[in-house]
């Protein structure tokens, strides 16, 4: 079963503007990690056409930063 093409558009834009706020956030605070995060979360949607593939990729690179912020103090 094939995804929509309009609903794989609309979740690389989403997941886009998520990874501008992660990488604005990342540079004013000088956090290395939501900066990477950011980066990749606008890059991967250029690379990614499966729906599933992209909100799993993009659902690890949005809690990353919270998790390594939070056990790894």
């Amino acid at each position: 079963m094939r995804s929509d093409p309009s609903i794989v558009q609309l979740m690389a834009l989403l997941i886009g503007s998520v990874g501008l706020g992660y990488m604005l956030y990342g540079k004013k605070q000088s956090h290395a990690v939501s900066l990477g995060c950011g980066v990749l979360l606008m890059v991967i949607p250029f690379g990614v056409s499966n729906l599933s593939a992209l909100v799993a990729m993009a659902l690890v690179l949005m809690a990353l930063p919270f998790v390594l912020t939070r056990y790894l103090r």
